[in-house]
This record gives structure tokens, C-alpha cells and sequence, in this order.
């Protein structure tokens, strides 16, 4: 079944989007809803595999962060930050009066979602922590630095393809063309003059070159608000991102935590992986189980 793309909700004046994929089963059990939260440059279409094959039993929301995807850019780019993107998920989160949700996070929006479990404590389901922790590793910060909010253009998708591939070939050292051209139309858009470009705002890269203000401050309290709820950890082998020592700090730090390795893959996992998909599954089993808060 494919998304419902016309979903919106408004903060700061700002018309903000996310895809919307009901349940196929269409019954009420119980379960709460899946809202899915993309990293720095990415958007919801990222999500668009994991959320169909979970919407035989899930409701699962995709956000686009302000400035990605569908959703409009801020006025004042020194809004793009974490707090702010938390701001707008909670805005959502009253708008369709949810009170209580699984969030799975891809990096920035792993973060976002260690920060909701702080300002949010007891609206937290589950929690899904894509190649994301509390301390990020400094080669990882330095290539993303390098990138973001570098505007490029391409011709065709088979160019943006390419490209995607030449930034991307050590992440997915076993891609095949067809994959790299999957991923452009992930990444990418076309523009009005018919161009490939990328689909985010490029001020989104101002406050992200401010020191500190790639996570804001100390992120393990933040990670310590997810004691007691169900959370996975999933790492990437070739992560430069999310080093193996705080990914075994961080499991062992929760009391609920689950820490899988996807191997032949670095920042970061598409979810799609044979490992990842059955440790997301064994995690959506944990939080069926939990008794609803009433």
C-alpha cells in the first residue's frame, strides 16, 4: 500500500510534511503508532521499505525534518537544530493526539529521538537508535563536514546515481548500480528546470558547522531518559559514526537495550539489511507485549 504523501502539520508558520502509511490490517489493537525520524541530509523517503513491510501491522508515520523532503525551509537557519526538530516532532505528536509511539532514528534523528526521550519521559514505546549515540567519532563528524550544504546538479538519475555511488562506495562496498540509482531517488529531486539536485535545504549545513552544535551538549543523560523502554541499537561495521566501544557502552548503560552489528556497511544501515530486519522485528515483538499506559 503506498503512503498517504498529502499529510502536513504547521509550527512557526512553517508547513511541514510527513508520510503517512495506515495500517493494512485497519483494527484497533492496541499497538502504537511507528514515526520514523531521517538523518542530517536525508528524508522520509529513507524509510519507505522498513514502513511498508511493517504496515501489515503497524501505523507508521515518516517525518521530514524542516528543510527536507516535502517540508517547507526555515526562515531562520539557525533553527536547524536538534531541540528544534524535537519542537516540531511534538507539535506532531498533538496534532494527531498521539501519546504514545515507537521512533526509529537514523543518526540526527537518533539523536532527536534520545531527546524526546528526555523532554517526553513515558511517551517513548520503543526506540530504534540507527548508527547514533551519545558521542560521535571525530572522522565521521570531519566527512559529513566536508558535504553538507554543498549544492550539486545533475543532468540524469543515472548521474546522480554515480555520483551517490563515488560518495558512498566505502558505506555500501556491495552495491550494484541498480541500488545506487535507488538511493539517488531517495536523495535526490528534480527541480523545475528538469536538473537533479539534492532535496534539502542547504543552510541546513549553518548551524551544523557551529563547534557543538552537531548534538548540543553531553548526550548520554539524554540516552539515560531510555532506561525501561525497549531499544535497539543497530551499528553499521564500517560505521565511522557510531564507534563499536560506545555502542557497547550504550547497551550496557540501558537496562532494555539490544545491540546489533550489520556487517559490510558503515553510516549507515538502511534497515533493510537480513540482520537488521530481524532485530527490528524482535524489537516490535518486545513492545506489543508492553501493557499500555493508560
Amino acid at each position: 500500500m503506498p503512503a498517504y504523501e498529502n499529510c502536513y502539520w504547521e509550527v512557526d508558520d512553517l508547513k511541514l510534511h510527513y508520510r503517512d502509511y495506515a495500517k493494512r490490517s485497519g483494527t484497533d489493537d492496541g499497538r502504537p503508532p511507528i514515526l520514523c525520524f531521517p538523518g542530517l541530509t536525508r528524508n522520509a523517503r529513507d524509510f519507505a521499505e522498513l514502513a511498508e513491510r511493517l504496515s501489515d501491522e503497524w501505523h507508521v508515520l515518516a517525518v521530514n525534518f524542516r528543510g527536507r523532503g516535502g517540508s517547507a525551509a526555515a526562515k531562520d537557519p539557525m533553527s536547524y537544530l536538534p531541540m528544534t526538530y524535537v519542537a516540531d516532532v511534538l507539535a506532531l505528536l498533538d496534532t494527531l493526539r498521539i501519546d504514545r509511539f515507537v521512533a526509529v532514528g537514523t543518526s540526527l534523528g537518533g539523536l532527536v529521538t534520545m531527546l524526546l526521550a528526555n523532554v517526553a519521559p513515558g511517551r517513548l514505546a520503543g526506540a530504534l537508535l540507527n548508527d547514533v549515540g551519545p558521542q560521535i567519532e571525530a572522522a565521521g563528524l570531519s566527512r559529513i563536514r566536508s558535504y553538507v550544504g554543498k549544492p550539486q546538479t545533475w543532468p540524469t538519475w543515472m548521474h546522480a546515481a554515480r555520483a551517490a555511488q563515488e560518495g558512498n562506495a566505502d558505506v555500501y562496498p556491495d552495491y550494484g548500480i541498480e541500488d545506487w540509482l535507488a538511493m539517488a531517488k531517495r536523495l535526490y529531486r528534480l527541480n523545475s528546470a528538469g536538473r537533479v539536485v539534492l532535496d534539502y535545504d542547504m543552510k541546513i549545513a549553518e548551524p551544523f558547522r557551529v563547534p557543538g552544535n552537531e548534538t548540543g551538549a553531553d548526550m548520554w543523560p539524554a540516552l539515560d531518559a531510555l532506561q525501561g523502554v525497549p531499544t535497539l541499537i543497530v551499528r553499521g561495521e564500517r560505521s565511522d559514526v557510531l564507534g563499536a566501544s560506545v555502542a557497547a557502552r550504550m547497551a550496557e548503560r540501558l537496562d532494555q537495550a539490544e545491540l546489533v552489528t550489520v556487517p559490510r556497511v558503515g553510516h549507515a544501515p538502511t534497515l533493510s539489511e537480513p540482520v537488521a530486519i530481524a532485530a527490528v522485528d524482535r524489537l516490535l515483538k518486545r513492545v506489543a507485549k508492553e501493557p499500555a499506559i493508560a
